[in-house]
């Protein structure tokens, strides 16, 4: 039914993807050929096939149970000690969630992962800066779905299949790099250049598609001024947006609150079967917009 999907990021609120897939993917036996996909959505998309979520929710849940802030400020005089816990513990959980399937995503669907390049006059401290406040602009101010002042001020996206990793140190040092956004990760590089969170050029991949005709399937974590579910045509390539009902209730980047993350699962769960109830009338929007 679609030929391509789309993951869009948003650190813990992407557990809302999760339940969705969880729901819809076995009732209508999904089988994109291309997954594209930013931050903690490539997280998730990888691990949808390699992984059971309950799984991966119970690890969280035992690894985040004695983490009690988000920032340690005390560490700041102490050398080598991290002020952020989220690098250390989100590397760990990657190679952890990863490691013993690794080899099952040869057989997923071709993954591909997103980072921004940093504009080359900026330098990548004031592009730390500037590329955050862009971004917040676009999505808090602005409300756009496809954000446009990352790529004014100079970012470039690159994206990476995730089947030219070779091993599972490689998928982790992609999706951090996809991930990444200082002060909760160090700024890092890609082939010895700077890179940012995808989500800097767009936070929801739609460029990295195929351009084929087809229907495409677009997850994206936030709420946005327009219905939970619409439609946007490319050409003759079909995009069903989604969105959460409600805010998801869980923030991206707070590692102190693991059981939070099931409320969020369970929303998709309960957008996706929402979602199956509604398809008749949504098959019918998309082949008007054919």
């Amino acid at each position: 039914m679609f030929d391509q999907v789309v993951f869009a990021g948003g650190g813990n609120r992407c557990w809302w993807q999760a339940g969705f897939w969880d729901v819809v993917q076995p009732e209508l036996s999904l089988a994109p050929r291309v997954i594209t996909a930013i931050s903690a959505g490539a997280a998730t998309a990888c691990m949808l096939y390699t992984r059971d979520s309950q799984w991966v929710m119970r690890y969280y849940e035992d690894v985040l149970r004695h983490n009690k802030k988000n920032v340690y400020w005390g560490n700041l005089w102490r050398r080598g000690a991290a002020v952020f816990p989220h690098y250390a513990i989100y590397r760990r959980a990657l190679l952890d969630i990863y490691g013993e399937s690794f080899d099952k995503l040869t057989s997923a669907p071709e993954i591909r992962v997103g980072v921004s390049h940093v504009p080359r006059w900026l330098g990548a401290r004031t592009s730390v800066a500037a590329g955050l406040i862009a971004y917040n602009i676009d999505k808090h101010v602005r409300k756009v779905l496809h954000p446009t002042l990352g790529r004014a001020l100079g970012f470039r996206p690159e994206f990476v299949k995730v089947q030219d990793c070779i091993v599972v140190d490689e998928l982790a040092d992609l999706i951090l790099q996809s991930s990444c956004t200082p002060p909760f990760t160090p700024v890092l590089k890609r082939d010895g250049r700077p890179v940012l969170d995808g989500g800097m050029v767009d936070n929801v991949p739609v460029d990295a598609l195929d351009d084929t005709p087809g229907r495409v399937l677009v997850m994206v974590t936030r709420r946005y001024p327009r219905p939970q579910t619409f439609v946007m045509s490319h050409g003759q390539q079909q995009r069903l947006y989604v969105q959460p009902s409600r805010k998801v209730p869980i923030s991206s980047w707070d590692y102190t609150q693991p059981a939070l993350m099931r409320p969020a699962y369970d929303l998709g769960r309960s957008d996706g079967e929402a979602f199956l109830a509604r398809l008749p009338q949504l098959s019918e929007l998309v082949s008007e917009q054919a």
